[in-house]
């Protein structure tokens, strides 16, 4: 997709969630140099959610919210969950393990459900030679239950030996910059026209 025309639109608040939560993984250094190479446009304000920081049980509330979460995830939502919510798109960033994705990506993602309704998501994966397309391919169905709008393109990063260099960034910018511009100008691109429809509609009323 080309560049977008110049907008009056206040810049979109976009989420970029770091899905691993393995020490010593790349995860960190391909956020990093995610927002870095997006970091400069004026037409993204970003927020980076980074799930090893989080402390959320795999137990969860049931659905008359009973028990309540213990006051250190209280304390863990209370700072999160209005991020999420405030966040109008989203990037994941995910690594591949066992074919799938981590289970601290999916841990954060089943503490919500309203946060990630009617909104689009990017995503940034790596690992393997399949560069964490599988990974993808599942999260696709998984939002897809929540009523998110994922995007067709997406930047994939082939493992250490062929795509990242051993601080964890990409050995081939100019690949990996060119699939980042399309994914982002994609993730723009939804992230205002749902803004406008749910501000005109809000989703589920």
């Amino acid at each position: 997709m080309s560049d977008f025309a110049p907008s009056n639109d206040p810049a979109l608040r976009v989420a970029v969630i770091i899905g691993s939560a393995r020490g010593g993984g790349a995860g960190l250094s391909v956020a990093e140099w995610f927002t870095g190479h997006v970091g400069h446009r004026t037409d993204i304000d970003l927020d980076v959610v980074d799930v090893a920081g989080l402390d959320l049980p795999v137990s969860m509330p049931g659905r008359d919210g009973l028990p309540a979460p213990a006051p250190g995830t209280q304390a863990v939502l209370a700072d999160v969950s209005p991020r999420l919510a405030a966040a109008e798109a989203f990037v994941v960033v995910t690594p591949e393990y066992n074919h799938s994705f981590p289970a601290s990506l999916k841990n954060l993602i089943d503490w919500h459900h309203t946060q990630w309704q009617a909104k689009p998501i990017g995503f940034v994966s790596y690992g393997g030679v399949s560069g964490g397309l599988r990974a993808v391919e599942q999260l696709r169905q998984v939002f897809a239950e929540l009523h998110a709008m994922t995007v067709r393109d997406s930047v994939s990063l082939h493992g250490p030996w062929s795509g990242l260099g051993k601080d964890g960034r990409p050995l081939d910018p100019a690949i990996c910059d060119s699939a980042a511009k399309n994914m982002v100008d994609q993730l723009l691109w939804w992230g205002r026209a749902l803004r406008t429809a749910r501000a005109e509609h809000p989703y589920g009323k």
